[in-house]
């Protein structure tokens, strides 16, 4: 009798442990993942000459903030709009990357700007000056994103044009994004080293910085992220996006990309059924492929929206 309760409350002992250490690392797991704030592997040296002169270019042009509630919960969104030197319809939206902000992605406002557009460059939820308290992933931005072209289109006029651009992250978003009902003003789309999926980038992460498979804690942090960011990141998934879309789409990745794996630019490719391009460049890392390639960078974006835009 005495062994039968002893191996009881050990079984119920085991059980409690391992309870607490899969709700400690589950809770460790989503503040690492969803929760902003400065993350380690984030880390990427000092600012170089390029960065901080596009940083001085963008507090001294003209711009504008504009505003708006967010799609499903209400929270108040920040955006920066740079117009262009000279009057046009054409918009590009720019979508950041995974806990970055608007400001982080001043080169690529700085480019379409020369290229004669206007730029509306929005902070995601939980970035930047917007509100909220969990990472989106692209996932409950890309109805963000949707709010935003009709705003353009509500104070540039029904003669806008509108072009999605997004890197890592933001190129996930605009994927994500293009499957929507968007208005006819949204003409193409360019992304840049965009993950296939929420599911296949975390998985990913999971694997490369702990070492740890997907079961359990992939799945322990999804009922986390349900109940505290309130949404399912599996159903995050681009490929399905690019699937219902129909706007021309240009992919670009860095063929040395180890942060959002470079196999994943080939799985969006082949998922788009719209017109579509792509280029990986060889020997860049993520994000990089405008550092690398700068003026062929900017010669085919350039190119690829103007084929689409009148």
């Amino acid at each position: 009798m005495k062994k039968r309760r002893w191996l009881k409350w050990s079984l119920i002992s085991a059980i409690a442990l391992v309870v607490v250490v899969l709700w400690g690392a589950t809770m460790y797991m989503y503040q690492y993942a969803f929760v902003p704030g400065q993350k380690s592997f984030l880390n990427s040296g000092q600012p170089t000459k390029v960065y901080q002169a596009n940083q001085r270019w963008l507090k001294n042009v003209k711009q504008t903030k504009w505003y708006q509630q967010s799609a499903t919960d209400h929270l108040k969104l920040t955006a920066l709009y740079v117009p262009a030197a000279q009057p046009t319809s054409k918009t590009i939206l720019v979508a950041h990357g995974y806990m970055g902000k608007k400001e982080d992605m001043a080169r690529y406002i700085h480019l379409y700007h020369d290229l004669g557009y206007n730029v509306l460059a929005p902070d995601d939820r939980a970035s930047g000056e917007s509100e909220g308290h969990a990472i989106g992933y692209g996932w409950t931005d890309r109805l963000d994103y949707v709010k935003w072209t009709k705003q353009v289109v509500q104070k540039n006029g029904q003669q806008s044009q509108i072009g999605l651009f997004g890197v890592s992250m933001g190129g996930a978003t605009v994927m994500m994004t293009a499957g929507e009902k968007l208005p006819v003003q949204v003409k193409a789309v360019v992304e840049d080293c965009g993950y296939s999926s929420i599911e296949g980038e975390l998985a990913y992460q999971l694997n490369d910085l702990f070492g740890l498979p997907k079961f359990p804690i992939f799945y322990t942090t999804n009922l986390m992220a349900r109940a505290r960011a309130g949404y399912n990141f599996f159903d995050g998934d681009a490929t399905k996006s690019l699937a219902k879309s129909k706007i021309p789409i240009f992919f670009i990745h860095g063929g040395q990309d180890k942060f959002v794996p470079t196999k994943m630019v080939y799985e969006n490719y082949a998922a788009a059924n719209q017109p579509k391009k792509l280029w990986v460049v060889k020997g860049a890392g993520h994000a990089k492929a405008m550092a690398k390639q700068p003026k062929l960078y900017r010669q085919k974006v350039g190119a690829f929206f103007e084929q689409y835009f009148k």
